[in-house]
This record gives structure tokens, sequence and C-alpha cells, in this order.
């Protein structure tokens, strides 16, 4: 039971007919004009519509003293009333079908908003409060009786169908829109028996968002109609831009009633603005009153970019004022073809205007038609079937009210196991439940099913406006955008076919500042919006490879960026090789040095039973000599690539090597020193250190360094390691002494024995004899231990491949210094004072006849 009690003199304007209910009689009476549908035809069931067939009402100012009149409305809109022959012939068509709805006949009415949303809530009153195919208006009747319709196609907008909704909603009258878009209309809880064929404004103003970003296009205008449909699209719109990394520069809304001097405003700002891109969330009807001051302002030079409720308005198209908007785009619905549905408006047409589109029934009509018939000149959109984008929303609707109501029939049929049903039995609640578990396949092979907010799978053809060479314009698509598919091919755009604002064939540019090129990143200037930015280059170590970065990042360890700072590439690694001329220069004095000592080895090995070379113990300068040779060459084993064994051989044979020549240095000096004690009387010394014992002091010295190597070795031996701390640019490949210990232990060892060596040669530096070997044994361990003190500081201050080149330098330089400083007087007077070579001068003056064991 439907019962409204309205005070009429609050409800202006409205002469919807409205029932009164009387407590006594139960019974209801009507109450003021009734409104009446402007088409309607009785059927076993009807179907009710609201179409704006007039495009605005006549409005007129009341005195509240009487009861107003009817509102008039004006300006026929041959779209809308498309839309409502679009649903006869739906429902024409299924009538004539066996196979849906078989023995059942549906009826229509519809009525008329005229683009007004009280004439639309008026219209829903109307249907809501309409008797039955058997009652009379004139008598009273049951207040308990069901609407006369079973359902609501209708409206062509989203703020008129929410009004409709307000009043069918409560009684559960389902609503199915074919036009009205809004995201809104989604909410289930306010709007529970809504439905539409169409998709919500969701998925177009996230595909409006995709697609400019997908232009590149991350500066824009917006311009809304202030409605439910364009404010909340808008909304939308500009949170789906956002996320894409799109920035609006401004934002405007208009409604269809507002001044010339708030659209000249409006127009100076978008002339004025930075982004050439403006994205019109409008109505066609909101759209038409900016366009037209547009047209008069003269061509902004914009690329415009428009929602599916103008994009294919074929009126804007054909009017020449209206040139500036090709290249636009926009999203628009699948056209279809309905076969059939040109006849049928022709036929309506033939009875209406009692003429003829075929020039064979033009006898039988009388006329032949033109299409213009009392049009006031305009093109006619009537009959235009090219593009049914629209249309074919509306003869969905319907459709989808005739498989629910089959759905139900069939299932009333199987529960009563009867074949007739009568249909007072069928309620909008019934038709309501059904609608929402419908699912059938059009004509068009197109699935139709509703998910739970009511919508349909939504599905936009790209559409581009191309001036043809008459001048034209006409609607190309360019595009798909399909929510159905992955999230890689939902957007699907064929750029070649595009063309711009203008003409033009390459995309405009909108964007508040150039794109960032990779090796750089984007800093947001201080007060503006994320999309005005200056480009900042990356640092040194980090990099950025795509256009736009946000942020640079920092390269791994082992990578540096290069010159670019667009990519990665490996850290040079720096060690001290034999290929470049420090390391040419260091094997050059080292193999020097060894060919020097290997002569000076041959020197003394021709000249062997020579007294300078028989003094002071032969044996041990032939094994000085040895020593010193594997000096010059372990200087070797630090220069090249570092490795596992090359990094525990040089350490090892450097300490092994000099204790080896420190011991030979040490082993002379005692000897010098026994010896000129033993011309003490009664002295014995050079017994108990003849030859067998300075072989086993030297063996003795030289096997505790080589303990502590082993040790060494054993615990935590040398590594390769890549040093990426020291210098950010490049690895320094280096050997890590692994155990700091037991690397200071093998030079500190060194170090004890050349002071020893060094503070007894200095004792023994005055003793009597023409040639005091302890003289140069001082002066060499004065070298030494003055090399390898300066080398500490400079070992640990010097940076990669130099810290290598400093011990080669001691190593060398004090290997050098022994070489020189004991054994050039020694080839001087062999090779060039041979007379001093005998033992008379080498034992000088002294009284005592002093007898030296080789």
């Amino acid at each position: 039971m439907i019962y409204l009690k309205i005070n009429m003199g609050k409800l202006a304007g409205y002469k919807t007919s409205i029932l009164s209910f009387a407590s006594v009689d139960q019974s209801c009476s009507l109450l003021g004009q009734t409104t009446l549908p402007v088409l309607s035809a009785d059927g076993d069931v009807n179907i009710g519509a609201v179409f704006s067939i007039h495009s605005q009402p006549l409005f007129k100012v009341h005195s509240f003293t009487s009861i107003p009149e009817k509102t008039a409305c004006i300006s026929f809109n041959l779209r809308e009333f498309q839309f409502a022959q679009t649903l006869i012939f739906a429902l024409e068509e299924i009538n004539n079908r066996s196979d849906l709805l078989p023995g059942l006949s549906l009826g229509y009415q519809v009525y008329d908003a005229c683009g007004s949303v009280p004439k639309a809530i008026q219209s829903a009153l109307a249907l809501m409060n309409s008797p039955g195919i058997h009652d009379s208006l004139s008598e009273p009747s049951s207040c308990s009786r069901h609407p006369a319709v079973l359902g609501i196609v209708g409206q062509s907008s989203s703020t008129p169908t929410i009004g409709i909704l307000s009043v069918a909603g409560p009684f559960s009258m389902p609503v199915i829109s074919h036009f009205a878009t809004c995201d809104c209309l989604s909410n289930r809880k306010k709007y529970p028996s809504f439905f539409r064929t169409i998709p919500s404004d969701l998925y177009q103003s996230q595909a409006l968002a995709k697609l400019v970003k997908h232009f590149g296009w991350t500066w824009v205008g917006v311009v809304n109609s202030n409605s439910d449909y364009g404010n909340n699209g808008m909304a939308t719109f500009i949170e789906a831009a956002h996320q894409e990394g799109v920035c609006v520069e401004y934002q405007e809304a208009i409604f269809r009633t507002d001044s010339r001097e708030k659209l000249l405003k409006m127009v100076r700002v978008m002339r004025r603005a930075t982004a050439r891109v403006v994205v019109l969330f409008v109505g066609l009807g909101d759209l038409i009153p900016l366009l037209n001051v547009l047209a008069q302002e003269g061509d902004p030079g914009l690329q415009w970019v428009g929602s599916e409720s103008w994009i294919t308005a074929r009126m804007l198209a054909e009017k020449q004022s209206y040139s500036f908007l090709r290249g636009a785009v926009g999203f628009a619905f699948g056209n279809v073809k309905l076969d059939g549905l040109e006849w049928f408006l022709d036929s309506f047409w033939e009875t209406v205007f009692q003429c003829s589109f075929n020039r064979s029934r033009e006898e039988n009509r009388g006329t032949l038609c033109t299409g213009a018939e009392s049009l006031a000149g305009l093109k006619n959109q009537y009959n235009d079937v090219s593009d049914l984008r629209i249309s074919s929303k509306v003869y969905t609707a319907v459709y989808a009210i005739a498989h629910s109501l089959h759905d139900l029939l069939t299932d009333l049929k199987n529960d009563s196991g009867r074949s007739n049903r009568s249909v007072t039995t069928y309620t909008p609640q019934q038709v309501l439940d059904y609608l929402r578990e419908v699912r059938f396949t059009m004509k068009t092979g197109e699935e139709i099913l509703f998910n739970g907010h009511g919508d349909t799978v939504a599905r936009y053809e790209l559409i581009n406006w191309q001036q043809e060479a008459d001048g034209t314009l006409n609607f190309h698509s360019v595009g798909l955008y399909d929510t159905s598919m992955s999230p890689e091919k939902t957007l699907m755009i064929n750029q070649k076919k595009m063309v711009w604002a203008g003409g033009q064939a390459e995309v405009p540019v909108s964007v508040c500042s150039q794109s960032c090129p990779p090796g750089t990143r984007k800093a947001v200037q201080k007060g503006k919006h994320v999309c005005c930015y200056d480009c900042i280059p990356c640092a040194e170590g980090e990099i950025s490879n795509i256009t736009d970065s946000n942020v640079c990042y920092l390269c791994d360890l082992e990578y540096w960026s290069n010159e670019n700072r667009d990519h990665c590439v490996l850290k040079p690694v720096e060690f001290l090789s034999f290929e470049e001329i420090m390391g040419i220069v260091l094997v050059c004095f080292s193999l020097f040095g060894t060919g020097v000592t290997t002569l000076v080895a041959v020197v003394f090995f021709i000249h062997r039973d020579t007294p300078i070379v028989r003094a002071n113990n032969s044996e041990l300068s032939f094994l000085l000599l040895f020593s010193l040779t594997l000096c010059f060459l372990c200087s070797l084993t630090f220069i090249g690539r570092p490795s596992e064994w090359s990094c525990m051989l040089r350490h090892t044979a450097f300490g092994i090597a000099f204790v080896l020549c420190i011991s030979c240095v040490l082993g002379k000096t005692l000897v010098v020193l026994m010896a000129f004690r033993a011309t003490l009387p009664g002295s014995n010394v050079m017994k108990w250190f003849g030859p067998p014992l300075q072989r086993l002091c030297v063996l003795a010295l030289t096997f505790i360094q080589v303990l502590i190597c082993v040790i060494w070795l054993t615990i935590s031996p040398p590594f390769p390691y890549k040093n990426m701390l020291h210098y950010k640019e490049i690895v320094i490949l280096e050997c890590n002494v692994g155990s700091a210990i037991g690397f200071w232990a093998v030079l500190g060892y060194i170090g004890l024995l050349a002071v020893l060596c060094f503070v007894l040669a200095f004792l023994a530096r005055k003793l009597p004899d023409n040639f005091n070997e302890a003289k140069f044994i001082t002066f060499s361990m004065l070298i030494f231990c003055a090399v390898w003190i300066t080398f500490i500081p400079a070992y640990v201050s010097s940076p990669g491949k130099f810290t290598v080149a400093v011990e080669i330098f001691a190593i060398l330089a004090s290997s050098f210094g022994l070489l020189f400083c004991i054994f050039a007087p020694k080839c001087f007077i062999i090779l060039l004072r041979p007379e001093r070579n005998t033992k008379k001068h080498v034992m000088g003056k002294t009284s005592n006849d002093i007898h030296v064991h080789d």
C-alpha cells in the first residue's frame, strides 16, 4: 500500500495524483489534478519511464493564492524522444517474442521530466500513485493496491534520478537508469533499488585520469557541472589524478543558469592558465552556455578532454561555431546496432507527420518526409541510428526488467504447478529481488549482469573528434577502456589515428615543469603543487634511471654511478699492477737490486781466496748476499692482483728474508767483536764462536721468525680484501693482514734484531783495523732503522695502492742500504784497488797477529 499525504501549498507546482486515505471506509480518493503520461499503452504488466522529452520547463512565479497551473515544457529534445521510442521498440520486440514472457504483454507509461528535478519527482509520484489497469480514477478504490508499474526506466542524469529514488526507493520500486552515472548512486544503503545499464562515473573518472597520465598531461584545468553528476565525478577524477601524479591548476563549476559574467570570468581563467589541457566533466545542458561564450571569445587553443555526457553529442559536432572542439578526446559507451530500430523510428515519424521516408509509399502518405518537420530548421537527431550508445542502454534496461519478470514467472509457475498466474500477484519487490540476480545475453553478444552496487561491467570507447575533408566533425574510435581486462590491457590506445587540438598531429604538452631526465630527481618548489618542481642532479654514488624520479637511489657497495648518474657501474678495482708506471719502476728497481747482488756474489766468488773476502767469515757474506737477493725478489710479490696465496707469501717471505739478512749482519757484527776480544791474553772466545756456532746463531734467529709466521698463518692468515670505505668511487683490492698482532710481531722481531745489530756495531766501530767492517754495518743499520721507522707512519697514512708502494720502497731502500754499505767498499778494493787486498793491509798496524778463521 502506498499512502502519501502532501501539503499542496508547500508542493507548489506539483500536480500529481494524490490519493487521500479515509480511516472509516478504508478507501482512497483523488486530491488535486492528475498527471498523465505523454506516451502510454496498457499491457498485462506495465513499465514506467521518465525522460526529458523537453529540455526545460517554463517556470512561473506562483502567488500561492490559488492552485498553480500546470508547468509548461519547452525546447523539444529529439535525443530524449529517441530514448522513449527505443523503450517502446524494445517492449514491442519483447511482446512479439515467444521465448521471453510468452502469453504476457508489456505496456508502458512514459512521463516527461522537462529537464527539471521537480518535474522528475512529480513523474515518479505519478507512477507510484497511478491506478491499476482495472482501476478508475473517478471511483474510490482500496488503498492496499499495488502500483500499476513494476519498474521505472530513467532518468538521463544523476540529480533527477536521485529525486526519483527518494520517492520510489522506500517502496522497493526498481529504478533502472540508462544514463545516470554518478558514483554516489552506487551507495546501496541509500539507494537499494537502483540499477543502471551504464557504468558508474567511478570507472570513467579513473579512465580519464589514466588517459591524462598516458599522454603526459600532468598539469590540467578542470571544469565540472555544479550537480551531483559533475561534483561527484570530478571529485573522483581529482583523487584518481593525484594517484597518477597529475595536478589540477584550477577547478571551475558551472550550471546552465549561470550568468554570462560568471562564464566570461571562467573563460579568462582558462586563457591565463598555463595548463593547455582542460577536462570537462560537464553535462550537455550545462556545457552549451560555456561553449557559446567560448565561441564568441575566439578559439582558446586548448586540448579538451570530455566526459561521456557530451563527447558523442552530435548537436555539438554539427555546429560550425564549435569547431574549436576538434581534437577533443573522451570516453563514450560502445556503439551498437539495433536491428529494426531505424524502421520503427521512421514509421512513428511517418504516422505523426503524415509523410513518408520512402518514395514508393509517398502516394499513400501524401508528402515526402524531410526529417525537419516542425524542428525550426534544426537537423534531426531522432532518426539518426548511427550513434546508439545511450539508446542501446535504454534497450538493455527494458530487457533487464523483462528477463527478471520472466525468471519470476518461471519460478512462480514451478512453485505453484499452475500455468497461469494473476497479474495482481506481481509486486515491485519481487521484480527487485530478481533484478539483483538476473543474468542474460543481449542479441549484440553483450552479457548483462549487475554487481552488488547495481552496476554493470565498465567498457568505454575512446572517442576523438576529427575534422573531415568537408569541414564536418566526426567521432572516431581510437581506443578502448575495459575494466574486465588485466591491468596492463585495461587502456588500449591507437595513437597513430589521433588528431589533436587545432588539427595538430603531435601530442600537446601540458606540464607545470618539464620532465626530469634520468640522472636527476624532482624537488618540489616551495608553496606550489607537486607537479611544479626543479630537477636536481643525483649525488655521486646515486642514480635515477627513470624519467621524473622522485628520489635518487644509492648504488650497491661494489657499484658507483656513471657520469650521467643513470646507471650503476662496477667500481674500478685499484691495486698496484705490473702494467702501471709505478709498478714498472718498482719492478725495475727490484730486478736491478737482484742483478747487482748477483754481480757482487760473482765478484766475491771469483775472489773468494783473497783476504778481504775471507775476512769476517766469507760464508756469512755469501749467505747475506743470498738473503739480500730474496729481499729484492720478495718485493715482487707485493705487485699484482692480490690473491689468497700471494697475500700469505708476500708477508711471510718478506719477514723471513729480512730476518735471515739481519741475522747474517748480526753474525758478522758478533764475529768482529769476538775477533778483537780474542786478542786479549788468555782469551779463547773464537774457539767457541767459530763458523758452526755462527751458522747455528743465524739458523736459530731465523727459525724464531719462521715460527712466528707459521703461528700467524695458522691462526689468522692474510687474505685479499676489497676496501670500499677509504674511497667511495673505487674499490681498493689489498691484502688484509688478518691478525694485526701477527703482522706487527713479524715487523717487531725484525726491528729488534736491527736495533741489536746497530748497538753492537756501534760499539765495535772504533776497534783497531784498517778495514773494520763494524763501521759499515753501523751505517747500514742506521739507514735500515731510519727507513723502517719512517715506514710506519707512511704505511698507516698512505691510501690504496700507495700503501703497498711504501712497503716495497722500504724493502728496496733498506736492501740497497745493506748492499751498498756493507759490500760496496769491499768491491771497490777488489776491483779498483787490488793492491790493498792483502792481509797486511787488512790487518793494518796492529802489533798483535790477528788470525781470523774462515
